[in-house]
């Protein structure tokens, strides 16, 4: 979905596939088939923008065969697709029984990253539409903080800078220029915005910066207006905004908070859980641990990293972090000028939900996509922005 924006500028808004993942090209044109088309036809559009996720092999498929890539651009096109974004953090093993730790591998310590990612970058060259010269990919904030160490900061600015004169010679060579964000996480290297300002700094490459995932912004109690204009004043672009909101527990220490809490505690992702106190942020890397005893104090509200879905906030006594997104939103987008021009909605746990929530026909995820995508809309047209066929 395309958005004009009051300085003239186009935004584009678009949904994230790594909620149907696929490992091969095979099983992304079907995604394109099954879900992304349906998903366009649900909305009355006659296009719609995706943010592709490409395993390891669909990727290396694209870029070692030019027709594979003519075909899925042949795909998109005569499915009234289009793609200005894709998601590079997970590698592979998406669509897992359990993912947790190993979304986290390869980081950028690894040289297969680099490889993977300068894959995305030449595959998305490919893919933009005619009219559009710039596209985006989010990938891994560094990595898991206990696999950093000074060596291993130290290759990883390495490959970010090899990445960087890689993308320069992509944009001599094809006119297209694509960006890479660093996505910012609870439990990483780069856990919050302020961390982001270091590291891209010291590379201090224009098509390097960072993807604000308002889902980690909440899960890490960063209140969006100071923490992007801290990012602003640094000099750091913001490259993309993933569209996500986190699960919110105002009381934590009651014991039918706790019960609810459970509901979504499950074995396929990793769900950080975060609160402040005088003393600063505390966390866990799952929400497991969190309920197990006195593990994290319980005197302040909870944010767990769990996707929610935009539209549909959890029962009480939960709720989502939906606020915290409308005003990165407002900050990005609502002043005379966009921050971003790449706006992805990324609710990857539909299927993780508790039982109840959990879309249990393919029809019922495709009207619960449609209308986070809907929401979005509303908001972006509040904010002043008009809505392009």
């Amino acid at each position: 979905m395309r958005f004009r924006h009051p300085d003239g500028s186009t935004v584009h808004l678009a949904y994230c596939t790594n909620v149907h993942p696929a490992e091969t090209l095979d099983g992304v044109l079907l995604q394109l088939r099954d879900h992304c088309e349906a998903v366009r036809r649900r909305l009355g559009r006659d296009r719609l923008g995706i943010g592709l996720w490409l395993a390891k092999d669909a990727a290396r498929a694209l870029v070692t065969d030019p027709s594979a890539l003519r075909r899925l651009r042949t795909e998109l096109d005569q499915r009234g697709l289009e793609v200005v974004t894709l998601n590079g953090f997970p590698y592979e093993g998406f669509g897992a029984e359990e993912v947790k730790y190993r979304v986290y591998r390869p980081d950028w310590a690894d040289p297969e990253r680099l490889d993977h990612t300068t894959a995305l970058a030449r595959v998305l060259a490919g893919l933009l539409p005619d009219d559009v010269s710039e596209g985006s990919i989010s990938t891994l904030p560094l990595f898991w903080r206990t696999a950093a160490d000074e060596r291993r900061a130290q290759a990883a600015r390495t490959a970010l800078r090899t990445l960087g004169e890689r993308l320069d010679a992509l944009a001599e060579l094809t006119g297209r220029s694509i960006r890479i964000g660093l996505e910012p996480e609870p439990g990483c290297t780069v856990e919050t915005t302020a961390d982001a300002i270091a590291p891209l700094t010291s590379i201090a490459h224009e098509r390097i910066g960072v993807c604000v995932d308002t889902c980690h912004l909440a899960t890490s109690f960063e209140d969006p207006h100071p923490a992007l204009e801290a990012l602003r004043r640094a000099g750091v672009p913001v490259v993309k905004t993933q569209l996500s909101a986190a699960l919110h527990a105002e009381h934590p220490h009651l014991p039918e908070v706790r019960e609810a809490l459970a509901a979504f505690d499950e074995p396929r992702f990793l769900h950080q859980t975060r609160t402040v106190t005088d003393s600063g942020l505390h966390g866990t890397d799952d929400l497991g641990e969190a309920l197990r005893g006195d593990v994290l104090p319980d005197g302040s509200p909870w944010r767990a990293h769990f996707h929610v879905p935009l539209h549909a906030a959890p029962a009480a006594p939960l709720t989502s972090t939906l606020p915290v997104l409308k005003a990165a939103l407002t900050r990005l987008v609502g002043g005379p000028h966009p921050r971003t021009r790449h706006l992805e909605v990324e609710t990857y746990t539909w299927q993780a939900l508790p039982a109840e929530l959990r879309p249990r026909a393919r029809a019922r995820l495709i009207d619960g996509i449609a209308a986070e995508l809907m929401l979005a809309r509303d908001l972006l047209t509040d904010l002043g922005l008009k809505e392009l066929p």
